[in-house]
Order: structure tokens, then sequence, then C-alpha cells
């Protein structure tokens, strides 16, 4: 394998360790957003919530900012179309993603009732909005996208933005990282939280799993008669980057499966998303959070190697154009870049990584009521 095909590969594999670390550790944090309402029944036990996550949250945006950078510099052409094609729906995310950080600062600022509710619907908003856009964009792109080029390579699309948001697959696609992300967030404050916040998240924990195993495995039999996007004829993975010529794709009947077909160790990434969420639910009810917590990002990656692996090497077919479709193969930048990239990726995402883990290690404990109420400087 020449140099270049390696690099494409390694960067497909490295987007999908980024886009999981992504849903697990920015989820996390959406999901103690989007039950705010719900386990804290006064403005203290709100406080408490909102102060699990409070050291770590504006962290996990690292995450958000290493998959949208990875996209853009090693999958430049992805990064345009993508962005174009959902550019409504990017905006939706991105004043969600807006409010949130504003809602953190301001909401402690004004002691007054109508105030806080108004910032915790906020939270809301903001913590479930994104996680059901960021489920729906696999959705979309499972399902294909309509878009293609001009002989100039000027991008055309070739849908309505509307046919992205209320796609039935997509929404489907949306409630069940939503649900993993309700998951994830119940797990943390059931470990840095006391009751009664411990009690309820453990029933949201525990449903958002079960939740999240259901869909999942109707989105399987969905996909599994979903026309899917295949070559029908060879193809040179060393291409040059360009969508216009250099491949044949054709839409069939249960395409998505093809891989597992050919290759049945794959089988092992949605069972590995099944043992996820089956045994988070199954820890969370032994009262065992720090270990539903592993649950669910095991339940993440397997979920999200699940759809990489079903549609490699397409990373964003073409329903209106199939031969235009974009791969991993027409979609990479220079090998130069790659390369390049990859050094720093190697560098500094060990370092991210145990940064992260070292002020999670630092800041563990419970945070307790009183404490959150005496600081002037918590939330």
């Amino acid at each position: 394998m020449e140099i270049y095909v390696f690099l494409k590969v390694i960067w497909a594999v490295l987007l999908g360790v980024l886009l999981t670390g992504l849903a697990t550790m920015v989820g996390m944090d959406m999901g103690v957003g989007a039950l705010l309402r719900f386990v804290g029944r006064n403005d203290a036990e709100r406080r408490v919530a909102l102060n699990i996550i409070g050291p770590h949250w504006d962290g996990n945006q690292v995450w958000f900012i290493l998959g949208g950078g990875a996209i853009f510099a090693a999958f430049p052409t992805l990064y345009a179309t993508s962005f174009s094609v959902f550019y409504v729906v990017m905006i939706l995310l991105l004043f969600s993603m807006i409010l949130r950080p504003v809602a953190f600062e301001y909401r402690s600022k004004v002691d007054a009732s109508r105030w806080r509710a108004s910032w915790d619907w906020a939270f809301l908003v903001s913590g479930a909005l994104p996680m059901i856009v960021y489920g729906a964009a696999f959705g979309n792109i499972l399902e294909g996208v309509g878009f293609h080029y001009s002989w100039t390579g000027q991008y055309f699309q070739d849908e309505s933005f509307l046919s992205y948001l209320l796609n039935p697959f997509a929404i489907l696609c949306g409630v069940m990282s939503l649900a993993l992300a309700l998951h994830q967030g119940g797990t943390m404050l059931m470990m840095r939280g006391e009751e009664p916040i411990y009690g309820r998240a453990r029933k949201f924990a525990i449903g958002g799993a079960l939740v999240a195993a259901a869909l999942f495995a109707v989105g399987g039999v969905w996909v599994a008669n979903m026309n899917g996007f295949a070559f029908t004829a060879p193809v040179n993975p060393a291409m040059p980057a360009t969508p216009l010529t250099g491949q044949t794709v054709a839409v069939q009947p249960g395409a998505w499966l093809h891989n597992y077909a050919t290759y049945p160790l794959m089988w092992l990434a949605p069972i590995l998303g099944f043992v996820g969420m089956l045994g988070g639910a199954a820890m969370v009810a032994l009262r065992k959070p720090a270990v539903a917590w592993w649950c669910g990002a095991l339940a993440w990656a397997g979920t999200i190697s699940t759809v990489g692996l079903s549609m490699f090497p397409f990373l964003m077919p073409s329903t209106t154009s199939p031969n235009q479709s974009l791969t991993v193969w027409n979609a990479t930048g220079s090998e130069y870049n790659l390369g390049w990239m990859l050094f720093f990726a190697l560098v500094f995402t060990p370092i991210i990584i145990t940064y992260t883990s070292w002020c999670f290690y630092v800041m563990r404990g419970k945070v307790k009521v009183e404490a959150v109420v005496k600081d002037t400087h918590s939330y």
C-alpha cells in the first residue's frame, strides 16, 4: 500500500476517533444540560448539576474543534460540501452552541426565579438540539444527500434543508443520539451528585441507554432495507482529490451491508454498540456509574464505527449524481498535508487526553448543595 493511500485510511480512522471523542465528552455536557430541569427541582439543585460539569464543559469543546478542524484540513472537499449542504442546520447548531456558554455565565448573575428559569430552558434547548442534529447528520449521510458539481467544480444543492430536518430516519438517529447523551449525562450526575439528584439522574441514565439500544436495533433493520451506494467498477484509492472523475457508483438496495458480508469481523462494531448500551443500563441499575460512563463511551464508539464501516470508503454519497459521491479516496487533502497532520495529531492528541484526564482526577468528588450555595464564584 503506497503512503498516500495509507494516510487516507489512517485519517478516516482518526476522524472516527475524533467524532467518538466529541460525542462522548460534549454529549455528556449536553446530556446534563438537557436534564437540568428534570434532575433539579429547585435552584440549589440545578446549580449543583451545573457545577458538576462547570469545570469541564468548556475544555470538552476542544473535541468539537478537533473534529471540525480534522474535516477542514484532512477532508477539504467534504468540509466545503457538507457545510454548504447543511448550511441552515449548521446555523441552527451554531446559535444553540452559542446559547450554552451565555447561559452558564448569565444564569446566576440575577437572583430572580423567572430569570433563572428562562436560562434553564436555554440549557434544555442548547443541550438537546445539538445532539439531535449530530445524530441526524449521520442519518442524512447514510441515506445520501442531494448535491452535484458542474464541470467547473462548482457545487449545487438539489434538496431543501427541510428534507434533512424532517426526514424520519434522520429523526430516529437524532433521538438515539440524544438518548445516549442523556445516559452519559445521567452517569456523570450520579458520579458527582448526591440524593435526590443521584436517584433522578439514575432513572434517566437507564432509560437513555435502553431507548438508544432499541433505536439502534430499529435503525439497523432500516439500514438493511435502505438503498446504499457501491462501486460498480475498480477505483484507484490513490486517485486525485476531485469528485468529477475516477469512480463509477450505483445505488443498490442493502448495499450498506456489503462490507459486513465481505469482512464478517466488522460485526464486532454493532455488537460493541449493543454491549455498551445494555451494559451501561445494567451498571447504572447496579449503582456503578463510573463503569456505566465507560459503557456509554463504548456505545458511542460502536455506533460511530458501525456507520463508518458500513459506508467505507464513502463519506457523503450523492443521490442525484452518485458518481460524484465524496469518498475517502477523492475528498482528502494532499499527501504532504495528511503526513504533517498525522505528525501533529500523534503529538498533541495524547497531550489533550492526558490533560483532560488529569483535570477530571483533580476535580473528582461529590458536589454538595451547601458548598455551591456558599461559594460566590460557582455557577
